[in-house]
């Protein structure tokens, strides 16, 4: 009995063994015949075990939702989420791309081997040249479509936008025709429609994202229109009304620039706060010094005329600073400038000091106040206070302080005159030399209307006036102040002074010209003017964010005319670096005041 269960155990075990390694003989012997074949039949097998592979994995799909019947799942995308997506769906794209291009090339490469041997190497070659063009042509395309996908969603929004606008124009169009004490129905949508499209445009501006009801709220607004068309069918009625709203929002326009002009005006006149604190500091150092240590050096060299004389009338610390080292930097012979820098008695202490504490090098230096000359008191300042003007253009000493200058410098008989908001780029000794003919004035002229610099005199002159129409020519080619070369000596024999001296007095008494010492300046020096070549002088940094980089660099001196100085911070970004760097902004009293560049 023992032995019977004994062969039955043998027996049952056998059996499981047996149906254990059949099946492992019998696959590792499929694997033999499978790696018997070459690589060209493995490879037109392989299809046939991928498709196995994915039907196999279909079929468990098929039998995990037959099991939980679970619905999809509902994902919605934000605005936010567009960019990702598209680029999600350009990478599956591209994907997909270069699988099909790698199955084509497969196919040219398999039929240059087939035919390879009955081939040259010339055929070959020309199909690497295909594949690498196809393969540019495909990049080039992915980019353009790449970049359109991710522009689409911006250009959507703003369309969208425009579309809102239009729809809350023609909405107050038809709310205006509403009768007076109306409190229709109607008339409350279409105020409510309003108030959401003006939320959602609100919100457009500020986030820069549409936000998801904007849809839904603008399909409502075009239900409200449409029922206001239909109540308020005249539409020459509305179109005149909207032509009035265009004429209101036109004149709003130019109300908004108007008040632009005047605080750029106003910001142009005013001084910024580090450059006050800058004042005050030098100030107080100037007073802690002893008499003799105001003094500068070389003063010996101040009425030499065989030396090149430079004058500045300034009250800016910093931008006569920029004009003196500008023009030092750039000399070939800085030892013999001379420069002299005019200004008010309140900023002779801070200008004085600065350029104690910041010498110009083997140059000399000379400051003064205006209110040393006494005899300009007697002469100019009861005129000055007749015009009853508070715009430093038209008050200021200063400014009209340049038709004084052979009394200023009685001993000189040629000077170079700066503004204050000009820089020096180029050795300016060889304008020394320049025949003046026997006039006075030398300047650059601006007559040509095709450049920004255009001044006609007919723009600032009256010339309904008699005066002025029988002594000058309307059409006569202007000039420019800023940098000027003069004369001294001519000045003197034609005694211009006088004559600009007459026409201030009669400019007093009828309104003979616009404000300020251009147009004045004009007629002074009629007929005494000759004209520099425009490389000497470039005009429009300080109004005109379009002159040529080229003119710009090859210009002796670059002039920031106008109200955009590059101390300001309303100055013209692109053109603040051509001042900008003839300053130590690491100076301590300049990190001590926060001006910085």
């Amino acid at each position: 009995m023992k032995n019977c269960h004994r062969w039955q155990r043998i027996l049952i075990l056998s059996l499981l063994s047996f149906s254990v390694f059949a099946p492992i003989v019998l696959v590792s012997q499929r694997l033999k015949t499978l790696t018997s074949f070459g690589g060209k039949e493995f490879a037109e097998d392989l299809p046939s075990v991928n498709y196995m592979r994915d039907v196999l994995r279909l079929n468990s799909i098929e039998q995990e939702a037959a099991e939980g019947l679970k619905g999809p799942k509902l994902v919605v995308f934000n605005d936010k989420d567009i960019s990702s997506v598209v680029r999600r769906s350009s990478y599956e794209d591209r994907d997909s791309d270069q699988f099909r291009n790698a199955q084509d090339d497969s196919k040219l490469l398999e039929a240059n081997e087939t035919n390879g041997n009955g081939k040259d190497e010339h055929q070959i070659q020309q199909t690497i040249i295909q594949m690498n063009s196809r393969e540019k042509g495909q990049f080039n395309q992915e980019k353009g479509r790449d970049d359109q996908r991710l522009q689409s969603p911006f250009k959507v929004v703003d369309e969208k936008v425009k579309q809102m606008r239009d729809q809350l124009i023609t909405a107050k169009a038809y709310l205006s025709f509403e009768p007076p004490g109306s409190n229709s129905r109607l008339m409350k949508e279409l105020r409510a429609r309003i108030r959401e499209l003006e939320r959602v445009v609100g919100e457009v501006s500020r986030d820069s994202d549409l936000p998801m009801s904007a849809s839904q709220k603008m399909r409502c607004m075009e239900l409200s229109l449409a029922k206001a068309s239909r109540v308020f069918p005249d539409c020459s009625a509305m179109a005149t009304k909207l032509r009035a709203m265009a004429y209101n929002a036109e004149e709003q326009v130019q109300v908004v620039r108007n008040q632009e002009s005047h605080l750029l005006q106003l910001a142009g006149r005013t001084t910024p706060k580090g450059f006050h604190c800058l004042s005050m500091r030098l100030t107080a150092e100037y007073f802690w010094l002893r008499p003799e240590e105001r003094q500068f050096p070389n003063q010996q060299n101040l009425n030499d005329p065989d030396l090149y004389h430079y004058a500045v009338l300034s009250d800016n610390v910093l931008a006569a600073s920029v004009v003196v080292n500008s023009t030092i930097s750039s000399a070939k012979e800085p030892e013999k400038i001379v420069f002299h820098v005019v200004t008010d008695s309140l900023n002779l202490p801070a200008i004085s000091m600065w350029f104690l504490l910041n010498p110009p090098g083997k140059a000399t230096i000379h400051v003064q106040s205006i209110e040393n000359f006494d005899w300009l008191s007697t002469k100019y300042n009861s005129t000055l206070n007749e015009q009853k003007s508070y715009d430093p253009r038209y008050s200021s000493a200063l400014n009209h302080l340049r038709f004084y200058l052979p009394d200023i410098f009685p001993a000189l008989n040629k000077i170079v005159l700066f503004d204050h908001d000009v820089v020096v780029q180029r050795d300016l000794t060889e304008i020394w030399s320049i025949d003046m003919k026997g006039k006075v004035n030398g300047a650059v002229e601006t007559c040509l209307e095709s450049e920004a610099s255009f001044r006609s005199i007919q723009m600032f002159m009256n010339f309904s006036d008699p005066f002025l129409a029988r002594r000058f020519n309307a059409n006569v080619c202007t000039w420019a102040f800023g940098m000027n070369l003069f004369d001294l000596h001519e000045w003197r024999r034609k005694n211009l002074t006088m004559l600009y001296r007459n026409y201030l007095q009669l400019g007093l008494k009828r309104s003979l010209w616009k404000g300020g010492s251009l147009p004045i300046g004009w007629i002074t020096f009629y007929n005494q003017t000759v004209a520099l070549e425009k490389r000497w002088h470039t005009l429009g940094l300080g109004y005109n964010s379009d002159v040529p980089p080229g003119d710009i660099e090859n210009a002796a001196v670059i002039h920031y005319d106008g109200v955009m100085k590059p101390w300001l911070e309303t100055g013209i970004a692109k053109y603040k670096g051509y001042w900008s760097k003839h300053l130590l902004y690491d100076h301590p009293y300049l990190q001590q005041c926060n001006i910085h560049e």
